[in-house]
């Protein structure tokens, strides 16, 4: 479905992404986080087709999407503040939707108006933070694209409002799989919907794994500084601190029946670290952490 190969990017001279290659072959929900910097939004622009990039190939569904409309029919892009036209109503907005996207679903983004609960005959450049952004998301839903890259999706959304978009995402999913690419730094309540995870670090894929696996990575141990020492001594140590004669890591291992042996023979505590924390700790710079 996409193809990036060796893809480099610079913005003014400045290096963005460095060689990036990405294959999705099959319709999947996959999440994609990193520090800001990493580039995210360039890349996710690059797929749009809104840049070419400076080196390397990407194809959307066989096709070059850059300055390509029967490429664009595939696609639906949705920017964290996403450009709509000023004097637009939500109507307006969907009407024009169905226009550019072939599939669009009409009576869905009716019913999600419905359920966020947008007035239809304020102009949208009126809305709060909140209800541009769930405006956005009824663009992205409902557009049915075989493609469809949402970047940062519930910015500005309460907590009752993201659980619908939530809900409405799994839905559209589930009637019409396709390609769905999340990037959120909302990564512990996106990860549950998400098949797969994509990790960018200084504008490179540093982990591309399925969501299944990346959920078990972290392990938390503590106990005395020589027994964590010990049973670290072939682990990577991503996370470190010490209180008196105690110590504190994190390791860059499964969370499984072997480490939980492990810290039972050896009297230490063991916890699942969360997946924003590990994620945290596996892009920082590991300068004076044990490796």
């Amino acid at each position: 479905m996409i193809q990036i190969e060796q893809v480099t990017y610079s913005y003014q001279q400045t290096p963005v992404l460095n060689n990036v290659t990405l294959t999705e072959s099959e319709p999947i929900i996959s999440a994609m986080w990193g520090r800001n910097g990493a580039g995210k939004t360039t890349l996710m622009s690059l797929l749009a087709g809104h840049n070419r990039p400076d080196a390397g190939t990407i194809q959307v569904m066989g096709q070059d999407p850059y300055n390509n409309l029967a490429a664009q029919e595939n696609l639906c892009y949705i920017q964290e503040n996403h450009p709509l036209g000023r004097n637009w109503t939500i109507n307006d907005m969907v009407r024009f939707g169905q226009y550019f996207h072939p599939q669009w679903d009409q009576a869905f983004a009716e019913q999600l108006i419905d359920r966020f609960e947008l007035p239809v005959k304020k102009k949208i450049v009126k809305f709060s933070k909140g209800m541009k952004t769930a405006a956005q998301m009824i663009l992205g839903l409902a557009s049915n694209a075989r493609v469809t890259i949402l970047d940062e999706p519930t910015n500005g959304l309460d907590a009752e409002k993201r659980k619908y978009f939530y809900n409405a995402l799994l839905e559209t999913y589930e009637d019409n799989p396709r390609l769905i690419l999340i990037s959120s730094h909302h990564i512990e309540e996106i990860q549950p919907l998400c098949e797969s995870l994509i990790v960018l670090q200084a504008g490179k894929v540093l982990l591309n794994q399925p969501m299944e696996e990346m959920r078990e990575k972290g392990v938390l141990l503590t106990g005395g500084i020589d027994d964590i020492n010990r049973v670290t001594a072939d682990v990577e140590v991503i996370e470190s601190s010490q209180m008196g004669s105690t110590m504190r890591v994190m390791i860059d291992e499964p969370y499984c029946k072997v480490w939980k042996d492990i810290a039972h023979a050896q009297g230490l505590s063991i916890e699942k670290a969360t997946l924003q924390d590990y994620l945290i700790n596996r892009t920082r710079n590991q300068e004076g952490v044990k490796r």
